[in-house]
């Protein structure tokens, strides 16, 4: 099966280790420039400017005010735009046409590289959006959230299908769990989605603390894309981006090059298609070898020093 990526400049979703969006969640103006330039030490592909924390944004010289701002800051960095409505866990409620309003101010003035938008925002409205950003050469997030529940292995996977079939650059499901249960029937609806149906990448996230495993194991299962904070978190779960960052350099490191992707991929290794355990485990003895051999050698008698 050929794995379903997505290009937007030089950044390709779907391949590869999950790429990282940092959002920024500024309340003015000032805000906006000052965490802008924060982001310049931040390790990450993506900056998503959560615009419902921001003042609404009536005009075309608020827009490109904001986006010079960000430009300027942020200079290669992919920049990922979303109003969340409170109804999927922003901060502010809009009218349908409101949404759509502000969605085609940015689309016009702004020029951001993604588009979120929500799959509550209905069909027509998600047509017109997709038309629009497709014109101008934005890529669109189809998205949904649950902060209340996670929806059974069935619902979730028919979300993505319907996001897909809509016409969805990348398709995004987030939910909140109450159980480990929970956590594993969000990872087991992005294998099957990935393994079975899925010709766009896809960006899966299991909440808050008890899901936060799910951010950073993404390549194992079929996600793409994570989500980091830097030291506001835009949802529940999210880990600091740096911390983020080495977490999923380990783990794509240290797959050896050979990336397990849902149940299809273990059996696989059960009928030798792929390495064997043994093989893995002499790679990663040869792997740990080289890490020893590249570690800088400690200067005789230099004494520990505790961490403060």
């Amino acid at each position: 099966m050929n794995e379903p990526v997505c290009r937007v400049k030089k950044v390709v979703f779907g391949e590869g280790a999950p790429k990282i969006c940092v959002p920024l969640v500024a309340l003015d103006k000032i805000e906006l420039e000052a965490q802008a330039k924060m982001l310049k030490m931040v390790p990450c592909d993506v900056v998503e400017w959560r615009a419902d924390y921001y003042p609404f944004l009536t005009s075309r010289e608020q827009v490109q005010d904001a986006f010079r701002i960000l430009r300027e800051n942020l200079q290669d960095r992919l920049i990922l735009f979303t109003f969340r409505t409170k109804a999927e866990g922003g901060m502010r409620s809009v009218t349908v046409d409101e949404y759509m309003y502000l969605n085609r101010l940015v689309l016009l003035y702004g020029r951001p590289d993604l588009l979120d938008v929500e799959l509550s925002a209905g069909e027509k409205a998600i047509s017109v959006l997709l038309d629009k950003a497709h014109r101008k050469g934005v890529k669109v997030i189809l998205s949904f959230h649950d902060f209340h529940r996670t929806p059974p292995v069935v619902d979730m996977v028919s979300a993505l299908r319907k996001m897909q079939d809509l016409g969805a650059d990348m398709c995004k499901l987030a939910v909140m769990p109450r159980s480990r249960t929970d956590v594993l029937a969000l990872l087991q609806a992005t294998s099957d989605m990935y393994e079975r149906y899925a010709t766009k990448p896809l960006i899966t996230m299991s909440m808050g603390k008890l899901g936060a495993i799910s951010r950073v194991c993404g390549e194992v299962f079929g996600s793409c894309m994570t989500f980091g904070c830097m030291d506001r978190p835009s949802a529940p779960g999210q880990i600091d981006a740096l911390n983020l960052s080495m977490m999923l350099q380990i783990i794509d490191r240290d797959c050896i090059g050979f990336t397990f992707h849902g149940a299809a991929s273990f059996q696989k290794l059960l009928e030798g298609e792929a390495p064997s355990l043994k093989d893995l485990e002499e790679r990663a003895t040869v792997h740990a070898g080289r890490e020893d051999s590249l570690a800088p050698a400690k200067e005789k008698n230099t004494p520990d020093i505790a961490p403060v």
